[in-house]
């Protein structure tokens, strides 16, 4: 073996030393930056990841924000619009399905390029509130916190969209009893999630703290029993296997609930709190980490208000 002469040896440490600390936190430790940096006075809502791609709606104007996770560094898919929202996300087959908020209507846009592909009035504006969206089987179910229905839009075997006079809406029976009132006491169904392989929808229910198993044939619901405890303010969900996830909002903390086999019962087991929670909505994951956009809907909002995604390890 070559002998190294000790000025070189100490020279190539020094550069590769030099080297390592100039890396971004992905390729030096191996873990994407805490926060996740949005414009300025974008005000963000909803969140979805899929392949490492991270998007982010603007509730404000419609816009969209997106970028690679690993660096945590994005730019704007989908340009704002005067009257627009992008609250709930989410990403199936390389469509970006994007929920409405107040306009009512449900997008959709090709998550590489941003293109708007199609736009659906599920409500009349200002009658309905389009508060999220998932995609399972071939069908994307939106949720309306105004009124008692989830709005379906069916999907073809290719991925193709359907004309408008195809989607249809499912009113909600059973358990849930929507509410009425201002402001919060007047959000009712808000995130939704599929399980057991999109044969059940999971909702939660703002206003009081409920959750609900939807029957996506009939549309009947049923409460799951928490064992008297609630998750009030929730707002986005996760559902990872047997474990759900639910943002509470006004609480500044993430509410996690492990789910019976039959999803007839729920026990919260956790509730996270972070100090870089500050009026959280949406969650979505990427590996073990959690990502949780911060909608800071308790401060004034003007074009230099700051927002960002804080990541949560190891839940």
């Amino acid at each position: 073996m070559p002998t190294i002469r000790r000025p070189l040896l100490l020279a190539v440490l020094a550069l590769l030393l030099s080297l390592t600390t100039a890396l971004p936190a992905t390729a030096a430790g191996g873990r994407a930056p805490a926060r996740i940096p949005l414009p300025d006075g974008f005000q963000p809502e909803g969140i979805a990841i899929d392949h490492g791609t991270f998007y982010v709606g603007g509730f404000a104007t419609g816009a969209i924000f997106a970028g690679p996770v690993r660096n945590a560094q994005g730019s704007v898919l989908v340009p704002a619009q005067e009257g627009a929202a992008a609250l709930g996300l989410t990403v199936w087959h390389g469509l970006l399905f994007a929920a409405g908020g107040p306009t009512g209507r449900g997008s959709v846009y090709a998550a590489r390029s941003g293109e708007l592909l199609a736009s659906y009035q599920l409500a009349a504006s200002g009658q309905g509130f389009v508060n999220d969206v998932v995609v399972t089987g071939r069908t994307a179910w939106f949720t309306d916190s105004a009124n008692p229905v989830l709005y379906r839009v069916p999907l073809g075997r290719d991925g193709s969209l359907p004309p408008a006079g195809r989607v249809t809406t499912l009113p909600l029976s059973g358990d849930l009893a929507f509410q009425t009132g201002e402001g919060v006491a007047g959000i009712n169904t808000n995130g939704i999630v599929a399980a057991r392989g999109g044969r059940v929808l999971v909702i939660v229910q703002t206003n009081t703290g409920k959750l609900f198993t939807v029957d996506p044939g009939s549309g009947v619901t049923r409460e799951i029993d928490l064992g008297g405890e609630d998750v009030l303010h929730g707002d986005g969900l996760l559902l990872r296997d047997r474990t759900l996830y639910v943002v509470q909002n006004l609480d500044n903390q993430v509410a996690k609930v492990e789910l019976a086999g039959d999803l007839a019962t729920g026990r919260v087991v956790e509730r996270i709190t972070d100090p870089d929670l500050d009026f959280p909505t949406t969650i979505a994951a990427s590996g073990r980490s959690l990502y949780v956009v911060n909608a800071r809907f308790t401060t004034p909002a003007t074009p230099d208000t700051a927002y960002w995604v804080a990541r949560l390890d190891g839940r």
